[in-house]
């Protein structure tokens, strides 16, 4: 498999992807209950590109949605994906369950936001959420940042006493294998290989199969996970970006994230129906890569 500009589609700020079965013009349209999207809400990376999010992708199926990681931004890429396209189940007061892939901070620097702008929105129940070990401890932390935000907005005065619980979470460490199920989807997560414990998911909704690697060196795991699934979300670094590294940052990138040239090979054996390629490192003009320099 190549990899063309077809597929790369890291600098999208919005994209929706209809992961709907495509009826042949030849036949009818049938009716189907359910349509499953993949939205790519953010696809940046630590890069403060104003024009890229931090890494959030949303699956949503019926009548609800499901976030794979929330990097800076998410909820009001959230709130953009309802007022340009109509998708309603992203209100930020209707985010109810996360899966985050790893604990770097350019995947989770919107945990707050996630948390406290869906419950200033609306959401009444605790927000839940599945990832690697180390959650429990940043969850914990996040509330206890935010104790005075929570006490005076649930006291008798407080302007969310009425939705009292929704500022919670339920924060789930998880171990490969299906880990979430409801009446829309099963979520199976596999393990791959970053700079800390990491995670991949895989969705099976009514009609489709959706993969999402996170942050990985290319893994037996991802490919297994895949196996001719409809949509494979996977990172992918350009070879440009390695010629432009100092030599001590090669190894880091070379053992933990994957090239546009393995992402290919990747693919070729996983065998996707779609392959779309996200959180690629670039520099706009006009954003100076940072000093790697020692000071």
């Amino acid at each position: 498999m190549k990899l063309t500009a077809s597929v790369l589609l890291s600098f999208l700020m919005l994209l929706v992807i209809d992961a709907s079965p495509q009826e042949p013009k030849s036949q009818a349209p049938k009716e189907r209950p359910t349509r499953t999207k993949v939205v790519l809400l953010g696809t940046g990376t630590p890069v403060p590109d104003p024009d890229r999010s931090g890494p959030a992708t949303a699956i949503v199926v019926g009548d609800s949605a499901y976030l794979v990681d929330f990097g800076p931004g998410v909820v009001r890429r959230a709130e953009a994906a309802v007022l340009d396209r109509g998708i309603t189940q992203l209100e930020p007061g209707n985010l109810n369950v996360a899966f985050v892939t790893h604990l770097h901070s350019d995947h989770t620097a919107g945990y707050s936001d996630l948390i406290f702008t869906g419950w200033t929105s609306g959401r009444s129940t605790p927000l839940e959420v599945y990832g690697p070990a180390g959650l429990n401890s940043m969850t914990e932390h996040i509330l206890q940042a935010y104790r005075i935000d929570i006490e005076t907005r649930t006291n008798p005065e407080g302007n969310q006493r009425a939705i009292a619980d929704g500022w919670k979470v339920n924060a789930h460490e998880i171990k490969p294998g299906v880990i979430y199920k409801d009446a829309n989807v099963t979520v199976t997560a596999f393990a791959t290989k970053h700079a800390m414990q990491s995670y991949g998911y895989r969705f099976d909704t009514p009609d489709r199969s959706i993969v999402i690697s996170g942050d990985t060196n290319p893994t037996e795991e991802t490919i297994k996970a895949c196996n001719g699934c409809d949509v494979l979300v996977h990172e992918a670094q350009m070879l440009e970006l390695y010629a432009k590294m100092p030599e001590r940052l090669h190894s880091f990138v070379t053992k933990y994230h994957t090239t546009t040239e393995q992402l290919a090979a990747l693919a070729t054996e996983a065998k996707p129906k779609l392959l779309v390629v996200y959180h690629t490192v670039a520099f706009r003009p006009g954003i100076a890569p940072p000093n790697f320099s020692p000071p």
